[in-house]
C-alpha cells in the first residue's frame, strides 16, 4: 500500500467560501452537495477515497483535506471551516472537548484500530531488561491504552482506578525497570530503530507501513471491549449530525462495499466496527435466509 494512495482527493476551500458557510457548513444545501472532511492519511482518507465514488453516484462530491496531527481536525471542525472529521476515536473526542471547550460529537463508528507492541531494537518482551526503553503516545487517551496494553502483556502494572486516563504516574509496579518514553502519536513510529519497543496507534503504523498482524509481537483482540470503546467516528459540530450530507457519508462509509474493502485492504489492521443494533440486525437477516 502506498501512502500516496491518500491524495486521491484534494480538498480546496476559498477563504472567503469558507467564511460564507458559516458553523453549518455544506452538507444539506440544495444548491452545492459537497462534503468536506479532515482526516488522517492511512487509513482514513484512504477509506474515503473510496467511499467517493459510491457517494458520487449519489450526487454527492466529496472534498478530504489531510492532517498529520491530532489537534488541527478538530478545530477545522469547530469553526466551521470543514464539515466532519475522520481520525479519532471516542475518548478522544470527548478529552479535547472537555480539554479545549469544543462542541463536537459523534455522527457514527466506523471501524476500529487494534494498538499494537511492535518490536525495536529487541523482538519479544521476555528480552527486557532494567533501562530499555519503550516509546508510547502522549495524549490522554491513547497514553492509556497503550500503558493498559503493556500491563496486559505483564510489561508492568497500573494503580486499580487508572482506567482510561492512565499515565506514567499510575505505574506501580516496573519490574523490568523500564522507561517510558512518552511522544507525539505520530512520533513514535520514528524513533523505532532507537528504543527497545513501540506501543503505536493503528493508523500511524499502517502509515509506517506496519502491519499488526505481521510485525507487532501483541496486540489488542478484535472482540475485546477496546472494539467499542476505541471506535473511529465520523466527528461534527454539535447539531450537525443530523445534516443530509453527513447522513449519507456514514450510510456509505457503513455499506457492505466500504467494509469489503475495509477487510481486503488492510490484513486485520482496520476491522470495520458495528454496533450491536446493527450485529442484531445483520443476524437477524441471516437467520431469516
Amino acid at each position: 500500500m502506498k501512502k500516496n494512495l491518500s491524495k486521491v482527493l484534494a480538498l480546496s476551500l476559498a477563504v472567503s467560501a469558507a467564511a460564507a458557510l458559516g458553523t453549518a457548513g455544506v452538507v444539506g444545501a440544495e444548491e452545492d452537495k459537497t462534503i468536506t472532511v479532515a482526516a488522517s492519511p492511512t487509513p482514513h482518507a484512504e477509506i474515503l477515497a473510496e467511499a467517493a465514488k459510491i457517494l458520487e453516484e449519489q450526487g454527492w462530491t466529496l472534498e478530504v483535506e489531510e492532517f498529520d496531527d491530532y489537534i488541527l481536525p478538530n478545530e477545522v471542525v469547530e469553526s466551521g471551516e470543514i464539515d466532519a472529521n475522520y481520525f479519532q476515536h471516542i475518548p478522544y473526542l470527548e478529552s479535547f472537548n472537555e480539554e479545549k471547550g469544543t462542541h463536537l460529537v459523534n455522527a457514527g463508528g466506523i471501524h476500529y484500530e487494534p494498538f499494537g507492541i511492535y518490536p525495536g531494537t529487541k523482538s519479544s518482551l521476555d528480552e527486557l531488561e532494567a533501562g530499555d526503553v519503550i516509546a508510547v503516545p502522549n495524549d490522554t487517551t491513547n497514553e492509556a491504552r497503550a500503558l493498559l496494553l503493556l500491563q496486559d502483556n505483564g510489561v508492568l502494572t497500573l494503580a486499580e482506578d487508572a482506567g482510561l486516563t492512565a499515565t506514567v504516574n499510575d505505574i506501580e509496579e516496573n519490574p523490568y525497570d523500564i522507561e517510558i518514553q512518552e511522544l507525539e502519536a505520530a512520533q513514535v513510529p520514528r524513533v523505532v530503530d532507537e528504543v527497545a519497543f513501540a506501543v503505536m496507534n493503528g493508523n500511524y503504523a499502517l502509515d509506517a507501513g506496519f502491519s499488526v498482524a505481521k510485525d507487532s509481537i501483541a496486540y489488542e483482540s478484535s472482540d475485546s471491549e477496546a472494539a467499542k470503546t476505541y471506535v473511529n467516528v465520523i466527528a461534527v459540530k454539535e447539531g450537525n449530525e443530523n445534516n443530509e450530507g453527513i447522513q449519507a457519508l456514514v450510510s456509505v462509509l457503513k455499506s457492505d462495499e466500504i467494509k469489503n474493502f475495509i477487510n481486503e485492504t488492510y490484513d486485520g489492521a482496520v476491522i470495520p466496527f458495528e454496533d450491536d443494533a446493527e450485529a442484531e440486525t445483520e443476524a437477524e437477516t441471516t437467520a431469516a435466509e
